[in-house]
């Protein structure tokens, strides 16, 4: 899953998609078990589901309210309207930003699914709190508080994205030992919330300075099933080698 930010304009988005169609990304991907998606601007999200040719699209947040006076926000009932099933919440920029906390993307998450939506929720710490030792608290606050009475008919809907705060963007890669160590200790928080069945069939990626000479080293560990990826997914020849590295 690309998350494309803050970044590129609706003709950009369009070119994007037609270069991955050209490239035939969506079927090679499809042909060896590898789901590909990218989450746009909202400005771009109409255009982007029109020449989406396979690609999973996904909004990079939404509000829990169906409409109401909370400018600025994109209720689920409008993603809806272009043909949108898909949401990314919680991430650490929404978090650091925004204030996010882990209660209000309960409550986006569950208002998500209760309307049919795929989730990617978005956890992870801080330099600081990684410093500190204190990784496993925080992710298991932002698990338990994030997925708090989520059912479990409901929680296949959800992917998690393990996301270590100082590793976005800045060029630091958490060790794969360090990503599949957490991504399995996410994968057994699950399992004490919802069940064996769902820990085993969730699927958990891992996010912060993904690129194509990495990719595979960290989507080759046991409990990481994919990785949500900045701005290596900006560009269609770089998100081929993201994909041509998967497989």
């Amino acid at each position: 899953m690309g998350n494309w930010k803050m970044n590129h304009t609706i003709e950009e988005a369009i070119d994007f998609c037609e270069k991955v169609k050209e490239e035939g990304l969506v079927r090679t991907g499809k042909s060896r078990g590898v789901l590909l998606g990218v989450a746009p601007s909202f400005l771009s999200l109409q255009q982007v589901k029109r020449h989406s040719h396979g690609l999973i699209v996904a909004a990079q947040d939404c509000h829990y309210e169906d409409h109401g006076a909370y400018t600025s926000s994109v209720s689920i009932p409008m993603l809806e309207e272009v043909g949108v099933n898909w949401s990314i919440i919680g991430h650490s920029e929404r978090r650091t930003y925004d204030n996010e906390t882990s209660f209000v993307c309960n409550r986006k998450i569950k208002a998500l699914v209760e309307h049919n939506f795929h989730v990617v929720y978005c956890v992870g710490e801080t330099l600081k709190e990684y410093e500190a030792g204190l990784t496993k608290d925080i992710v298991k606050e932002q698990i338990l508080t994030g997925l708090m009475n989520v059912t479990k008919d409901t929680i296949s809907k959800v992917v998690i994205a393990y996301e270590p705060v100082w590793s976005i963007g800045t060029g630091k890669n958490a060790s794969v030992e360090i990503a599949e160590d957490i991504c399995r200790y996410i994968r057994s928080l699950i399992e004490g919330m919802f069940g064996k069945v769902a820990a085993g069939k969730i699927l958990i990626l891992y996010g912060g300075s993904v690129k194509p000479n990495n990719i595979r080293e960290y989507i080759s560990q046991e409990d990481v099933d994919g990785a949500l990826v900045g701005g290596a997914s900006l560009k269609s020849d770089s998100f081929k080698e993201l994909l041509v590295n998967c497989l």
